[in-house]
Order: structure tokens, then C-alpha cells, then sequence
């Protein structure tokens, strides 16, 4: 029996194959969201049943209920399902494109570039500008920094290895400057800017939700419509050539995508760690090496990881609110410490 269901358009003009496997992990994996997903709304300093929370999100709780949900816990999970799913799904790209199994967001500089942009507004504007602006400052300097890294890697093409090199410099030139600028910072601003470097999503609106969904939306489509150029770039670039494929082409509108959902992530919940490199990994455990599986199965796995950490970060050591960087990050060095060990001799 076929593992695999097809998928034709009546008149044969698209058709797509779907491995049954990454279709069941897909589906356990909504289940276990879902369950998480009402859970999280319904633990805090008030506890609501997850009853109340189904009848709540259906219109029919009472008005406390609604107040507490509606206004102060569903956009904060909404924004740690957004930032998780966009997190994992640029990691993966990376992973993918770069050929290295470290690869994420940070190697390349990208979250590096947000948090240079992040602290030099908290310092220099947000006495003359409102801090609405900060997701947006962010956002422009993870795609600064990006453009740089791209233009000095670049020659008759980019190669993963050059990419990879330039990445880790550029991101050690911002984080210097990052530390620079918190040092020389007032004591009131440096504490602000330490919480977004750690990364917390505490505050979280729905004028945020409405910022980072339409990215979300629109670029993780956009990763699976590229899924197939990354499975023919992972038999190197020389092959990919000869089968036809625009390596370079691609793997600019990729490092493109991994831009915009790591940026806009970073943007709204900080700088949020080790999401890229893990879920990315836990995907490709799941459902195996094809793109066109590891994307959606990594936006789930980065969505259950970011609401995990925050919904024990808020709720742990009540009445404090620990940012989720600080838990993502106890998971995700050990991880990381682990691939070392393991990728050592490659």
C-alpha cells in the first residue's frame, strides 16, 4: 500500500503528493496545540476551567470570563503561536538553504540585527517616539542586516559555507554594539532593554496579533511553495544546476522569507532563542528530510515550544512574569551543547 495521497486539480493543472505520516504527526501535533492552546488561556493568577474557556471563546461566558480571555490571555497565546510558528519555520529555511545543521536565525545575524535595532530606538527614541514603533525598528534592522551579510558573501553567488562565516561575524559586531549601547543606556531604559533581549511577549495586544499575523500568513504559504528548490539545493549546488533548478534565484527569495518571519517574530516577542534550531531538528526526527513536511511540522513544533515556555513563565512564580527566553533557552543550550557533540567531525 501507497504511502503517499495524491492530489490533481480536475484539469491536471497542479497535483501534489502528501506522505501519510506527516499528515498523522500533523494532525497529533494540532491536537496536542489545541489542547495547550486552551490550557494556556485558562491557568494564571484566576484559573478557568477549560470548560469555561471553550464556552468563553463561543461568546457564552459570563462577563469576568470574558474580560480575563478576550482581553488580557488570547492575544498573548495567538502571539506565542505566531512567534513560535514563525520562529521554527525560518530556522528551517536556514537549515535547509545553508546545509548545516546549527543553522537559525541567529547564526546569520538576523536576530542580531532586530535587537541592535530594538535597543538603539529604546535609547535614542522612545522619549520622542511612541513604542509602537519598536516592533517596526526591529523588523527594518533584522532586513538591514540581512542586505549586508548577502552583499558580503556575495560573489558569482552566494555558497552556504560564505553565508555562514559572514553571518557569525556580522552577528558578533551587533551584539557588541548591543552591549555597548545597554551599558551606556540609563538604568530605567537598560532594564526595558534587557527584558526584550531576553524575550517576553508580557503585554502582548491585539494590535500586535494584527501586526505579526499577516506575515505569518503570507510567507509560511510562501516557504512551502519553495519547499521543492530546498530538496533539490540538498544535493548540492552543482546537481541543482544541472537539473534546472535557479540556485541563487531561490536561495535569495528563501533567505528573503526567513528574513521576514524571523524579523517580524523578533519584532513583537523579542529575542526569543534556540526556536529555530530545534524545532527544525524535532521536525526532520518526525516526518524526515523532505521540506515540504519539515515546514508545517516545525511551525507546529515552534508554536508548542514558545507557548509552553510562556504559559510556565507566567504562571510558575506568580505573581512574577518571567520572560520565555528564559526557558527556551534552558532547553535549547543543552540542545545545542548536544548537536556540537555530535556534528563534531563533520
Amino acid at each position: 500500500m501507497s504511502n503517499k495521497i495524491t492530489f490533481r486539480s480536475k484539469k491536471e493543472l497542479f497535483s501534489f503528493l502528501l506522505d501519510k505520516r506527516t499528515l498523522i504527526v500533523i494532525a497529533v501535533l494540532t491536537v496536542l496545540t489545541t489542547i495547550l492552546f486552551i490550557l494556556g488561556i485558562g491557568v494564571g493568577s484566576t484559573v478557568i476551567h477549560p470548560v469555561e474557556v471553550v464556552r468563553t471563546l463561543l461568546g457564552q461566558g459570563t462577563e469576568k470570563n470574558m474580560l480575563i480571555i478576550e482581553t488580557l490571555r488570547l492575544p498573548r497565546v495567538i502571539i506565542a503561536l505566531l512567534v513560535g510558528a514563525a520562529l521554527g519555520v525560518s530556522g528551517a529555511i536556514l537549515q535547509g538553504i545553508i546545509r548545516n545543521p546549527l543553522a537559525s536565525p541567529d547564526i546569520i545575524g538576523i536576530t542580531g540585527g532586530a535587537a541592535l535595532a530594538a535597543i538603539t530606538f529604546i535609547t535614542y527614541f522612545s522619549e520622542s517616539l511612541s513604542i509602537k514603533w519598536l516592533p517596526a525598528a526591529a523588523f527594518l534592522g533584522a532586513f538591514f542586516i540581512a542586505i549586508i551579510v548577502y552583499i558580503l558573501a556575495w560573489n558569482k553567488g552566494v555558497t552556504p559555507i560564505k553565508l555562514v562565516l559572514i553571518g557569525i561575524g556580522i552577528s558578533a559586531v551587533t551584539s557588541s554594539l548591543t552591549t555597548l549601547m545597554i551599558v551606556l543606556s540609563p538604568n530605567n531604559e537598560a532594564s526595558q532593554a534587557y527584558t526584550w533581549l531576553t524575550g517576553s511577549i508580557y503585554g502582548a495586544s491585539w494590535e500586535n496579533v494584527y501586526l505579526l499575523l499577516p506575515w505569518v500568513v503570507v510567507f509560511i504559504p510562501l516557504a512551502l511553495i519553495c519547499s521543492r528548490s530546498v530538496n533539490i539545493q540538498g544535493l548540492g549546488d552543482d546537481i541543482a544546476k544541472s537539473l534546472g533548478s535557479r540556485v541563487q534565484l531561490y536561495r535569495i527569495i528563501l533567505v528573503l522569507i526567513s528574513v521576514a518571519l524571523a524579523g517580524s517574530a523578533v519584532a513583537i516577542g523579542g529575542a526569543i532563542g534556540f526556536i529555530g534550531l530545534i524545532a527544525p531538528h524535532i521536525a526532520r526526527k518526525l516526518v524526515g528530510p523532505s521540506f515540504g513536511g519539515v515546514i508545517p511540522v516545525s511551525a507546529i513544533i515552534g508554536s508548542l515550544i514558545v507557548l509552553s515556555a510562556d504559559t510556565v513563565a507566567r504562571t510558575a512564580f506568580l505573581p512574577l512574569d518571567i520572560p520565555a527566553g528564559v526557558f527556551t533557552a534552558g532547553i535549547g543550550a543543552p540542545f545545542f551543547i548536544y548537536l556540537l557533540c555530535r556534528n563534531r567531525n563533520l
